[in-house]
């Protein structure tokens, strides 16, 4: 830990002080004692009492004392926050497999719910961009801080017809250049992820590889988040189709990106792995003060000797 003001630091020394004080005033309060020639009479007028009470009190005055002194040096210290241009991109498979009802009450809405969820525990400085993709991939909102029109653009997605995971992964990357440039650093992109939530049976388009390899290129992991079961299945024009999740397709597109593939079969499941991501980007190490940290501690060694002082008083006569 550093300190702003480190000078102030010399302020410490009195507290060796004031422990000599208090261990030299202790040894002659015990000399005193001795000089009673009575001591049954010195036992009836002031009884021994435990001393670590008394010891207790001073010890918590002395920790309230350098937790004051450090404060006032102004510590500061790393702690993490939040990049301004961090920025994750939620793609949202919304083809017809999507509503198979093997996931409670089926696969579109348990990743519409779990995505709002999402959007609301990330840090308010992050951008989020929203990205359908069916039989083709659509920018629904480009990257943004406003979580309220994320929200009622997550609400509006619906159905179609076939399914371009590719493209849902060329598009993703697409947003991630509407991101705003660092002036300081232009030509960094942002720190960023690609969320991609589908049940894996790419029907048209690029492939998923495809979109792997760019956004590899990019150095954007995708975090892949595999619906359904192999039970699930749709009714078509009165027909029963089977649609099992392809896990091995969106398995491959983490690996390539160096990003981490998930299977969720429940609503609650993909809450936490939407929780690991949040917490896996966009965050820097920058110094703070934290002068209010030993301040909070010093208001709290002063409250218990206070404590102590009170307690110790209501014992005498």
């Amino acid at each position: 830990m550093e300190f702003i003001s480190p000078g102030r630091l010399w302020f410490l020394l009195l507290i060796p002080i004031v422990i000599a004080a208090y261990l030299l005033l202790q040894h002659r309060r015990a000399q005193y004692a001795v000089r009673f020639t009575n001591i049954a009479l010195l036992d009836r007028v002031a009884p021994r009492r435990p001393q670590w009470r008394r010891h207790v009190a001073v010890v918590m005055a002395l920790l309230a004392a350098t937790s004051c002194i450090v404060a006032f040096a102004q510590p500061k210290d790393e702690v993490k926050v939040p990049r301004e241009r961090a920025t994750i991109v939620v793609a949202i498979d919304v083809s017809l497999s999507m509503m198979a009802t093997d996931v409670d009450p089926n696969r579109l809405e348990a990743a519409k719910r779990s995505a709002k969820n999402f959007v609301n525990q990330l840090p308010t400085k992050f951008n989020i961009s929203l990205v359908s993709f069916a039989g083709t991939a659509s920018i629904i909102v480009p990257p943004t801080t406003d979580r309220a029109t994320v929200q009622r653009s997550i609400d509006g997605l619906e159905l179609a017809e076939s399914t371009a995971t590719g493209e849902g992964i060329f598009t993703s990357l697409q947003a991630l250049t509407q991101v705003p440039p660092d002036p300081n650093h232009p030509n960094d992109p942002a720190p960023a992820r690609i969320v991609l939530l589908s049940d894996g049976k790419r029907t048209v388009g690029r492939t998923a590889q495809e979109g792997a390899q760019a956004a590899k290129e990019k150095n954007t992991p995708v975090y892949t988040i595999t619906f359904g079961t192999d039970s699930g299945f749709i009714e078509m024009d009165g027909i029963r189709q089977r649609v099992p999740p392809d896990r091995a397709e969106l398995r491959s597109v983490a690996e390539i990106t160096g990003g981490e593939a998930y299977t969720a079969e429940s609503a609650g499941e993909l809450e936490d792995v939407y929780k690991d991501i949040g917490s896996s980007v966009g965050f820097d190490e920058v110094d703070k003060e934290v002068t209010s940290r030993f301040a909070g501690i010093a208001m709290l060694f002063t409250l218990a000797t206070a404590g102590a002082a009170v307690a110790m008083a209501s014992r005498f006569p």
